[in-house]
């Protein structure tokens, strides 16, 4: 009797719960919430398909600009060797700058020969000489100049802004800049005032610093004048932020600089290792270290250190550069 009322207990309670669970557990689950949700979400799936069609599509344009750009940008990077010396400040012409490259690596062919260095390793320090020193001093005479340039192309910014003000022109306040501001850009200013002189437009002719002066900061200022002469607006609110984006980005290199120091400083001393080691072995026991430039098989070795050495730092170049 006991084991029947128990089976008819257990039968019961199953029923129960079959039941509330048929008919309360919809309810309590929100399922029919989900089904409805799930119905409103299929009806809106046309206008969200045109939605992500549309997204897609401007998503595209976007990209192919980008593309464009970045395109424009290494084309731009092929620049001429004229156009380089003219960039990196100096007058000379690239048959001038060849004939000294060309001097250079001779009188260091001739002067490591002269003194025992034997053909491999003339050839490769007169290389060096007439090919990779000539290009470093140009690079490093160009980027003082941009920096020099970017150190002064704020303020004078916030000159024009506050000539704008004042009530002067546009090219009134570029003499301006041009007659106060520091080298070089003071001739670049000068230029611009010089090629406006001769009919061309002044939105073209301040576009046309960024060949001169390839840094983004000029390409802002170029595009910033060109935008203004053809649609107009407020010249002295559109020149005021963007001597703001200016000084930013300035804060940020300085910020990167100051953060990438510890990884530069080791890197120079480490570089600077090798050839520190060789001069003070030289020093002490030269007839020990002669052998790298005198025999054949160290002359090739010291060849093949130098390559690897050069690799060396600049792979290291590229990881501590950083740009923005």
């Amino acid at each position: 009797m006991n084991i029947q009322m128990l089976a008819l207990a257990f039968l019961a309670a199953t029923a129960i719960g079959g039941l509330a669970w048929v008919f309360l557990y919809p309810l309590l689950s929100g399922e029919k919430k989900a089904e409805a949700r799930r119905a409103s979400v299929s009806k809106a799936e046309p206008v969200a398909r045109q939605t992500d069609k549309a997204q897609r599509s401007r998503r595209e344009q976007v990209e192919g600009s980008l593309k464009e750009v970045e395109a424009r940008r290494l084309k731009e990077k092929k620049v001429s060797l004229g156009v380089r010396l003219t960039q990196a400040g100096l007058e000379w012409t690239p048959r001038k700058f060849m004939l000294i490259s060309g001097v250079l690596g001779l009188g260091c062919f001739a002067a490591v020969f002269l003194i025992g260095g034997g053909l491999l390793g003339a050839v490769g320090l007169a290389f060096g000489a007439g090919f990779g020193l000539p290009r470093w001093v140009l690079g490093y005479l160009k980027k003082r100049r941009e920096k020099k340039f970017l150190k002064a192309l704020p303020d004078a910014v916030d000159v024009i802004v506050r000539g704008i003000k004042a009530g002067l022109p546009l090219f009134e306040s570029i003499k301006v800049v041009a007659a106060d501001a520091p080298e070089p850009l003071k001739g670049e200013f000068i230029a611009i005032i010089e090629t406006q002189a001769i009919g061309m437009p002044l939105g073209e002719a301040c576009a046309r610093l960024y060949e001169r002066m390839p840094l983004p900061e000029a390409n802002f200022f170029g595009i910033v004048i060109a935008i203004q002469q053809k649609s107009g607006g407020n010249l002295s609110e559109a020149l005021g932020n963007l001597s703001k984006v200016l000084r930013d980005r300035k804060k940020m290199a300085e910020k990167i600089q100051a953060m990438s120091m510890e990884a530069k400083a080791s890197a120079a001393i480490i570089g600077s290792l090798p050839p520190i080691v060789m001069l003070l072995v030289y020093l002490s026991t030269p007839d020990y270290i002669s052998l790298l430039w005198t025999h054949p098989t160290g002359q090739l070795m010291l060849c093949g250190c130098v390559l690897w050495m050069s690799c060396g730092i600049f792979v290291m170049k590229k990881m501590i550069n950083f740009d923005f």
